[in-house]
């Protein structure tokens, strides 16, 4: 149970419930957390499922690493402790939007086992689903399309993942989609199979 301060009173147990809203929408609430280096495909596959979602009529919610860090989290930098707080913070997003009935598309490079626990526990491991975008290093560093990789090697960024920040390789993600040789529509297909939608 989260701490609530002193002279708060929140009115979630006076609302429409989870089952209420999931009802009404004719699907049930999830998060899926696509982690990966930068660059291995997790916003272009989440793109991909959010249309394939919403022509499929379920109603989802994308969430991007850069376009949270432009609005609600545009005060944090990228050492250990802002990253946590980024993580805290779209976590308990999720938690509100799932509580909505959403399906939820997360993606962020989220480089460490605890990081990735924190949103976890903060989700709900039943509403969690880990989608490990799985893409060797080099292979992202030649797409490069933002240019980050460059200006990290070129000593232009600190604490860049992969390169002088280390990525922790999830250990039982609930896919593990090895990017290397297949289409972001492949990838796609791959993870409606595993959710059966």
């Amino acid at each position: 149970m989260a701490h609530i301060p002193e002279n708060i009173f929140p009115i979630h147990d006076r609302s429409l419930s989870r089952e209420d809203r999931e009802r009404l929408l004719e699907q049930k609430g999830l998060c899926l957390w696509f982690t990966g280096l930068s660059g291995s495909g997790k916003s272009t596959i989440a793109l991909e499922l959010e249309k394939s979602l919403y022509n499929s009529g379920w109603k989802s919610m994308l969430l991007d690493g850069d376009n949270v860090r432009t609005g609600l989290n545009n005060n944090l930098g990228f050492s250990q402790e802002d990253r946590k707080e980024n993580i805290r913070r779209i976590a308990e997003v999720n938690h509100l939007m799932i509580e909505a009935g959403l399906i939820v598309l997360n993606s962020f490079v989220s480089p460490t086992e605890e990081i990735r626990s924190l949103a976890r526990e903060i989700v709900g491991e039943k509403n969690f689903k880990e989608v490990f975008v799985n893409t060797p290093l080099e292979i992202c560093e030649a797409r490069d399309v933002k240019g980050l990789y460059k200006k990290a090697r070129a000593g232009e960024i600190k604490n860049f993942t992969g390169i002088d920040s280390p990525f922790e390789t999830p250990e039982k993600p609930f896919l593990d989609l090895k990017t290397e040789h297949k289409t972001p529509q492949e990838c796609v297909e791959e993870i409606l199979n595993a959710l059966k939608l």
